[in-house]
């Protein structure tokens, strides 16, 4: 492909009936599905965009579909569309024994009747063209590749898939870049672009620049589910990958820590170097997005979405209900707080911090990476402002994971870990989380109460971990 190339492409009409069936089997099974537990009755499409000729040897489709499925009741909301999935399809004869684990069906009908289509994110040649074109920024029916002209992507890099559970899909090309193609889309800006984007224009070391970025320019008639109301959804791309730099040697942070844990070695001094990369992050945010003062009225609604999370997971997990006064106190105090005339300031945050989000270089420099935010929840509310706290009581909470993760767990290796990463961020911001304590427990018991809920459906044997976050919470309130 030559710089900047645009095509043109067609679709053979009954695709996504042909693909329907095989589909509805395949698309549950995949780690990133948001729907589990209820099955997928239909499908639409929202785009599709011929990437290969699938009369070749090797066919490539890019799709956007929309996954049907029976509502959840919600308090009288109405009932949601469905979800948007990101899918690339690859079509073959027949599958090399290398792409089996990437199979998703042998096609009965249609226009790919006789042939076999599976993930292609797992086969070079789909992969090594999703970089080619980032590298031209090829635009290709209604899907736009883009990339920050000041870095170089050189050609020729040897693709490989992630193949650890995510809830996104990673190819990384040789060792110096990785791609993360999201896979439940929505529309609108997604922090995972914006932020970095942000800190990279704020020179932040601590988050790597994005090199480049695939979107898809639909316009509200091609989404027929998705309401224009009076926003102008043609300005607000899907936004379907991020390449970003390959941080070479980098160790995850929650498997740094399991490590360390195993050798019964101290996590003091990283976790306070932790603290003090995460001031610097919410420091260059401050700088580079605006924040807003939380007065009564906005504190009131926050504290209201909580005490509605603690009313439904008390619903759905028996075992919380012991705890439902003393959780609850911990949402009224910070209302009593905000009713007094109590402030806060809020600003973008990462909004999904934790242990797994985080990479240290063997220098010992850490990075924060994967600022979508979590995923369950709205693109309007991961975009907007908070407390930096909250993403504080994630890493406390995490560290806390990880500690009871142990066997036996190591309450007080977590516990030096909180003190210490408390430490550093205070020593970067200039302001210790431990000096508001009424903020910092009420965020911290939200987050218990969604590990809680989240534990019983999909790990019951992990249950136990946040449960004992969930009795100190509720009974004392002590964070560290």
């Amino acid at each position: 492909m030559s710089e900047a190339v645009t095509r043109t492409v067609t679709t053979p009409p009954g695709l996504l009936a042909s693909l329907d069936p095989l589909l509805r089997e395949w698309l549950p099974r995949q780690r990133w599905f948001a729907g589990k537990g209820r099955p997928v009755t239909g499908f639409t499409l929202v785009e599709a965009t011929e990437l290969l000729p699938a009369t070749s040897k090797l066919g490539l489709y890019h799709l956007l579909v929309r996954a049907h499925q029976p509502a959840v009741p919600s308090h009288g909301a109405p009932g949601h569309p469905g979800d948007c999935y990101q899918l690339l399809i690859g079509v073959r004869e027949a599958l090399p024994p290398r792409l089996a684990p990437a199979l998703i069906g042998h096609v009965p009908t249609g226009p790919l009747a006789g042939r076999t289509v599976y993930d292609a994110l797992h086969d070079t040649r789909p992969a090594e063209l999703l970089l080619e074109a980032l590298r031209t920024r090829a635009r290709i029916g209604r899907l736009r590749f883009d990339r920050d002209a000041g870095q170089d992507i050189r050609s020729g890099l040897v693709p490989r898939v992630v193949t650890a559970e995510q809830s996104n899909s990673s190819v990384v090309y040789g060792d110096t870049f990785i791609l993360k193609l999201l896979r439940r889309i929505v529309p609108g800006v997604n922090p995972d672009l914006e932020l970095p984007l942000a800190l990279a224009g704020e020179g932040c070391p601590r988050v790597p620049a994005p090199t480049a970025w695939l979107v898809a320019d639909i316009s509200p008639t091609a989404d027929p589910v998705v309401p224009s109301g009076s926003v102008d959804l043609a300005a607000q791309p899907y936004v379907l990958g991020v390449l970003q730099p390959f941080l070479q040697g980098a160790s995850d942070g929650w498997e740094l820590a399991l490590r360390e844990l195993a050798k019964g070695e101290d996590f003091g001094a990283e976790a306070r170097a932790l603290g003090r990369a995460t001031a610097q992050v919410h420091t260059a945010l401050a700088r580079a997005l605006p924040t807003v003062t939380l007065g009564h009225m906005q504190l009131r609604l926050m504290v209201d979405g909580m005490i509605e999370r603690l009313d439904a997971a008390v619903q759905a997990v028996a075992a919380l209900r012991p705890y439902a006064g003393g959780l609850r106190s911990a949402f009224t105090a910070l209302g009593d707080l905000a009713a007094e005339g109590r402030t806060w300031t809020a600003q973008r945050v990462h909004g999904d911090l934790h242990l797994g989000q985080c990479l240290r270089s063997p220098s010992g420099e850490w990075w924060l990476i994967d600022f979508e935010g979590e995923p369950a929840r709205p693109l309007a509310e991961r975009r907007m402002p908070q407390p930096a706290v909250r993403d504080v009581a994630g890493m406390l909470r995490s560290f806390d994971y990880a500690a009871r993760s142990a066997d036996p767990p190591q309450a007080d290796w977590a516990d030096t870990c909180r003190a210490a990463y408390c430490s550093g961020y205070a020593e970067a911001s200039g302001r210790d989380p431990r000096t508001d304590p009424v903020l910092l427990r009420a965020y911290e018991t939200d987050k218990a109460i969604y590990e809680v809920v989240y534990e019983a459906r999909h790990r019951p044997d992990w249950l136990p971990v946040p449960l004992a976050a969930i009795d100190r919470l509720a009974s004392t309130g002590h964070l560290t």
